[in-house]
């Protein structure tokens, strides 16, 4: 079963007002529970190249990082949308970077509702660090 996540919430509502979004207005925000317990936050960041810009998981996950973290054991997203969503497919495989197929990604609406679902199911087909040896994809022809 699935528990609350009422903690992550709270850092995520709080770090999403400090989101930088002139452009689109679309504001978002992200909490990170590290394997430690500590929790990390993110808030989404455009400029003027858009769509050049920085996710607020992308951003929660690069101040876990810095703190000396390497493993995320639970995420929450937040943002104003009408219904709650899903991390974008490059975050989607920076979660599955930083954590397993276990992770519980919560998405909420900042009208309170709120979906639960695992990095497993929104990123069945991950890239992983074993793919990257490319010889193993290359044939001897070449």
């Amino acid at each position: 079963m699935i528990s609350s996540a009422s903690d992550l919430r709270e850092a995520a509502v709080l770090v999403r007002k400090n989101a930088y979004a002139p452009y689109s207005n679309f504001k978002v925000g992200a909490a990170m529970r590290a394997k430690s317990g500590k929790i990390y936050v993110g808030a989404n960041v455009e400029n003027a190249s858009y769509p050049v810009g920085t996710c607020a998981e992308e951003a929660a996950l690069a101040a876990m990082i810095a703190a000396g973290e390497t493993e995320v054991i639970e995420a929450y997203v937040i943002a104003d949308c009408s219904e709650p969503l899903p991390p974008c497919g490059a975050c989607r495989q920076r979660l599955k970077e930083f954590g397993k197929d276990q992770v519980i990604v919560w998405m909420g609406t900042t009208d309170g509702q709120e979906e639960a679902t695992t990095i497993g199911d929104l990123l069945p087909g991950a890239f992983d660090p074993a793919h990257m040896a490319r010889s193993q994809y290359m044939s001897s022809s070449l």
